[in-house]
């Protein structure tokens, strides 16, 4: 597998090199670049098959880069700073990503994926919802939400997802169409990438979306009834929880 590093920070270039050569054998970097000028150029010209691209770099940011890139047929992982809108947009976009100092275990795993991915021949359109969601930034309910299934990602907006149910270690996305989705992720990973939209926890098996809720009948923790006829319990001890937060959600 043929890659490029783009990073202006020489340490970290330095140190991810070192981190391919021990733990990733099958990585041949052919070349790194300090700004995303040079990127640019050493992409057209050597094709690699994976980019690892800082985002953040000083004249043109490597967000910049790709969009300016006439065709993206290679695999990207960022590496990046920590930034909390960066990470919510890379979050929802289902993009692999490496955090400032990058973690050998996180590095592994990101390979693992790309990998799959390269092997699958997968469009990579997770960076398609990426560049669309950085530009919500901060408003995370008018995201997009890239879903990783077996054929490649589903890309659906919030407003379409009705809840999310847990089945053991997969979570299937009820939506307004009357489709669904699995996924092999835990409940758990949704839950937090959806933390602070108008997504809440309600009990072990659900996550829904408050905006979908038609229905609240009491009880010790009470049942919703969604938008496509779903009966969802709420536990006892999300109760308090849930009143409180459809009482935000609808006064907004």
């Amino acid at each position: 597998m043929r890659a490029l590093i783009i990073d202006d920070e020489q340490d970290g270039t330095s140190t991810l090199n070192k981190m391919l050569d021990i733990n990733c054998r099958q990585v041949d970097v052919v070349a790194t670049c300090a700004n995303a000028f040079d990127g640019r150029q050493k992409i057209e010209e050597l094709k690699p098959d994976l980019v690892f691209l800082d985002i953040q770099m000083p004249g043109m940011s490597g967000l910049d880069m790709l969009t300016g890139l006439d065709t993206r047929n290679f695999e990207v992982i960022f590496v990046t700073a920590h930034n909390q809108y960066m990470l919510q947009a890379l979050q929802f976009s289902a993009a692999d990503y490496l955090l400032k100092p990058v973690d050998e275990d996180r590095l592994s795993e990101a390979m693992l994926r790309v990998e799959k991915r390269l092997s699958q021949k997968d469009d990579n359109r997770s960076i398609e919802a990426l560049l669309y969601n950085l530009q919500k930034a901060g408003s995370p309910n008018e995201m997009k939400l890239c879903i990783p299934t077996l054929k490649g990602f589903v890309v659906l907006k919030l407003e379409d997802i009705i809840v999310c149910e847990a089945e053991k270690n997969y979570t299937i996305i009820h939506l307004s169409d009357k489709k669904s989705v699995t996924v092999s992720r835990p409940l758990l990973e949704y839950e937090k990438i959806l933390e602070g939209t108008t997504f809440l926890r309600v009990h072990r098996t659900f996550l829904i979306n408050l905006q979908h809720v038609k229905e609240y009948h009491r009880g010790e923790g009470g049942v919703v009834i969604m938008s496509n006829g779903m009966e969802v319990e709420i536990s006892r001890r999300r109760k308090e929880e849930f009143l409180g937060k459809v009482k935000e959600v609808f006064r907004g």
